[in-house]
Formats: structure tokens, C-alpha cells, sequence
């Protein structure tokens, strides 16, 4: 048997550097090895190369994620294993289809959104991917040092699908965003939105309302100067419109960010973007000035391999409304 003793090598002495630098993020790592011991070889590829720059912009996120999970970092660690596995299952039909499985929200809705039993173990998965995935990794550190960064003080800010509330709690701890809201059409969503506030001491009042985004008599509020869509467009049937709902919402001047990922089947994503043009060019015909965009790859591939075989590339785009 052919042993590989360097490469486990070389991961112990990354997961050493990484507990120098960001002991939050090496007891994440360290909990989901634990639970999923056969991971070990992607997290290996996942911090190589990782500079301590980098750690260092992630480690807020880690500190907060890490906070969040308290004392049942194990459930959320076997969440991610369970999550990964689920992710797992619809890359093969769509390696084998070429698209998503679903192509209903209401399907979604009833498979997942609605049965707490199926929610909480993705959305804890989801939390630890955060910090795990290279893109998601990326795309929160784009929110939290660029996007966040340019609010201006006292700016009304709105997440639609905050999910598991992450960046609607980096959001409430940022002096410059005064009014918060986060609307989502989960409730389970919500309620871990409410207590991932709670998990990090967070007062400034959020509003956590149920609000679908695509009906257009349900939503409460407009003239906000920031609006946040992490990974919601892929789960709608029609993206298109919900952009143009978001130019609506925003204040003149206001800006978005969106978080959208090309080629990347998950049980409620719905909507297929092959591209990351694709995306660019529907946020513009939505009248929404695109001012930057950031591309992506996923863990372990460039970003032309990924465009080559189709694998996921999160597209990270901040626009705004003229006016």
C-alpha cells in the first residue's frame, strides 16, 4: 500500500498556522475532521496556499461563525457533513443531466423550507461552508472588507434569505447600517436569523420578517440604501424579476450585493446560470449600474478549469441604482 506521508504532513502544518493565526477557524476545521475524518483531503486543498493575510480577513467571520455554533459546534459540524453529502447527490445528476433537479419553488418549498427537520442540518452546513469553501470564503470576506465597508453612516440596510443569518448579524455589528431588516420566506430561516443576533450579543434592532420576494404585495418597506442577495437568485424561477423588484427597493444611489453561483446544483437551487455573464447582463437589464463584479472558483480550481468542465463559480456583483 502506497503511503502518503508528506501530504498529511503538509496538512498538520497548515492546520498548525492556521491555529496561530485564527484559533476560531482551526476549531472549526478541527470539529468537522472529527466528524468527517475523510474530508481531510479537501480541507488540505482548501488552505493551500492560504496566505496569513487572508486568515487574518476571514478570521472575524470564523470568530462569529464559531460563536454562533456555542456549545453544539459538533451538531453543526455533522450538519456540514450531511450538507456536503446532499450537495453530493445533486452534482451527480447534474454531471449526468446538465441541469438541477427541481425546477419549482414550490417543490423546494415543501422538500426543504418548510421541514425544520431538513432545514436546520443544511443551514448549519451552510454556516461552516462559510469558512470551508474557498468561494463562500471569498464572496464574506467581499461583503464584510468592500461592501460593508462603503455604507454610509446610518444606511438602511435589508438582506433578503438571510438563512442562517451571518451576514445580517456582521451587518447589525457595523456601526454604519442603522435600520436593519431581513426578510425570508422560511421560517426556520428566520428564527436562526433571530438567534444568531442573540449568539453574538447583537442589541441594534433587526426586523426579521416573512416576506416572499416575489409577490409583490407582501413587501413592506423601499428606499433602502443597502440590499444584500447571498445565493437567492438561483433558488427563484424568475431571477429577472426579482432584480427588478431590487432596483425598486433600493434608494436612489442605494447599492446591492449579490452573491451568485454558476453551475452549482444543490436540492433548492432551481434556476440554472451557466455563466457568469449571465448574471452580469441580467443585474444590468435591470437598470442596476454594475460597478464591480468578482468571479469566483471553487475549492481547487482555477478559474479557467471551472469555466472548462462547469464547475462552480460563485459570481460576486456590487451595483447600484442610478439617481
Amino acid at each position: 500500500m502506497t503511503q502518503h506521508r508528506t501530504d498529511w504532513t503538509l496538512i498538520a502544518m497548515n492546520l498548525a498556522q492556521l491555529a496561530t493565526i485564527s484559533p476560531a477557524l482551526a476549531e472549526l476545521v478541527d470539529a468537522v475532521l472529527v466528524a468527517w475524518p475523510g474530508h481531510e483531503g479537501f480541507l488540505h486543498r482548501r488552505f493551500r496556499g492560504e496566505t496569513p493575510e487572508r486568515i487574518v480577513a476571514l478570521d472575524p467571520v470564523a470568530v462569529a461563525i464559531r460563536a454562533m455554533c456555542g456549545a453544539s459546534l459538533a451538531s453543526f459540524a455533522d450538519g456540514y457533513r450531511r450538507m456536503c453529502g446532499m450537495i453530493n447527490d445533486e452534482e451527480l445528476h447534474f454531471r449526468r443531466t446538465g441541469g438541477y433537479r427541481l425546477r419549482r419553488f414550490a417543490e423546494v418549498e415543501a422538500l426543504i423550507y418548510a421541514d425544520p427537520e431538513e432545514m436546520r442540518p443544511y443551514l448549519d452546513g451552510i454556516l461552516l461552508s462559510q469558512v470551508l469553501w474557498r468561494n463562500h470564503a471569498d464572496a464574506i470576506v467581499l461583503y464584510h472588507t468592500v461592501f460593508l465597508a462603503g455604507s454610509r453612516p446610518g444606511c438602511r440596510h435589508l438582506e433578503i434569505g438571510p438563512g442562517h443569518g451571518l451576514l445580517l448579524a456582521l451587518a447589525a455589528a457595523d456601526p454604519a447600517c442603522g435600520v436593519i431588516s431581513g426578510w425570508d420566506v422560511s421560517p426556520t430561516s428566520l428564527a436562526r436569523s433571530a438567534q444568531a443576533l442573540d449568539c453574538l450579543g447583537l442589541t441594534k434592532p433587526v426586523a426579521l420578517v416573512a416576506v416572499d420576494i416575489g409577490n409583490p404585495d407582501a413587501r413592506p418597506d423601499a428606499g433602502f440604501d443597502n440590499i444584500v442577495l447571498s445565493e437567492v437568485l438561483e433558488h427563484l424561477e424568475r431571477p429577472d424579476l426579482a432584480l427588478e423588484t431590487i432596483h425598486d427597493l433600493l434608494a436612489p444611489g442605494g447599492r446591492v450585493f449579490l452573491n451568485v453561483p454558476v453551475n452549482s446544483p444543490a436540492p433548492d437551487h432551481i434556476y440554472l446560470f451557466e455563466t457568469p455573464e449571465a448574471v452580469v447582463e441580467m443585474t444590468a437589464a435591470s437598470g442596476l449600474d454594475v460597478t464591480r463584479v468578482d468571479l469566483l472558483p471553487a475549492t481547487g480550481v482555477t478559474l479557467d478549469r471551472a469555466r472548462r468542465i462547469k464547475a462552480t463559480i460563485s459570481t460576486v456583483i456590487i451595483a447600484t441604482r442610478p439617481g
